[in-house]
């Protein structure tokens, strides 16, 4: 399928990171123009770029998403750069790795969580829509597309990570709101969330690789598998579609294999070494 992304400006925040690079990367496959945000893993942002085949199709840009003036700057830098921005990937996060019940948990954890998962959001979306206004939108009726990573915890909360889940559960509002607003910049323009659900990066290959943790997550879903960053990265392509999806907007579509805030087998039934086998198979972490 043509995904009529060929020359589309698309910005990336976070495309330092695991989902991230794979965006980019499929991205990149569809023909799209991209520029790759990063901040404190921009050295390595740039010396992977630099190792793709397609690699003349990207630009790197540096900004703290908590920054609303510097993300409006590489915005504008992006926009002045390719005429107009069509696309933005709302995905710069992080996710604390150890478990904090919200009783133990320190304000300053709570502060750099909000601000880089939600208030960096808040102004990448801002910094995103004030290039649209400048640029305007597609002369020939391809909407502008705006998606935002959320995550399952948004859904069903995530037990020692409240800060996490909130963070999260603020895109929904965000893009419920800006579902409105961008038509008003672009008649055709559109915002969704993608909430991948336990996906296979660098920032959880150290929880999974504890004993029993993935058994414990399969025990929630149907399908039981865990994402890999192409599985969402491939999603978050087809939402950026102005073909494929271009009446698709306002909406939270979820990319868990199904799963449920409710445990659906037994440990019994739960089939670990060839999960773990798959897991290997797709680059994850060992037994």
């Amino acid at each position: 399928m043509n995904l009529g992304l060929e020359g589309r400006a698309v910005f990336i925040s976070g495309a330092s990171g695991g989902i991230g690079r794979a965006v980019a990367s499929v991205l990149a496959g569809e023909g799209a123009q991209l520029i790759l945000h990063g901040n404190r893993q921009v050295d390595g942002l740039a010396s992977w770029l630099r190792e793709q085949p397609w690699r003349g199709q990207a630009s790197i840009a540096r900004a703290d998403v908590r920054d609303p003036e510097a993300m409006e700057q590489v915005m504008e830098v992006a926009r002045e750069r390719h005429g107009r921005l069509h696309g933005c990937v709302v995905n710069a996060g992080i996710w604390p790795p150890e478990d904090q019940p919200l009783v133990d948990l320190e304000p300053e954890r709570v502060d750099a969580v909000l601000g880089v998962n939600l208030s960096g959001a808040f102004w990448t979306a801002r910094g995103f829509l004030r290039a649209l206004r400048a640029g305007g939108p597609d002369p020939g009726g391809a909407g502008a597309s705006i998606v935002f990573t959320g995550s399952t915890a948004a859904k069903f909360g995530e037990r020692g990570h409240a800060d996490y889940a909130a963070s999260k559960s603020g895109l929904y509002g965000l893009m419920r709101s800006l579902k409105n607003e961008i038509v008003a910049l672009d008649p055709y323009g559109r915002a969704n969330v993608i909430e991948p659900g336990w996906t296979v990066t660098e920032m959880t290959a150290r929880n999974l690789e504890e004993p029993g943790v993935v058994e414990r997550v399969v025990r929630t879903m149907p399908v039981q598998q865990l994402a890999r960053t192409d599985d969402i990265a491939r999603t978050i392509a087809w939402v950026l579609s102005p073909t494929a999806a271009r009446h698709l907007t306002g909406e939270s579509l979820t990319v868990a294999g199904g799963m449920e805030g409710r445990v659906l087998w037994e440990e019994s039934d739960v089939d670990a070494l060839s999960v773990k086998r798959r897991l290997q198979a797709d680059g994850g972490p060992p037994d």
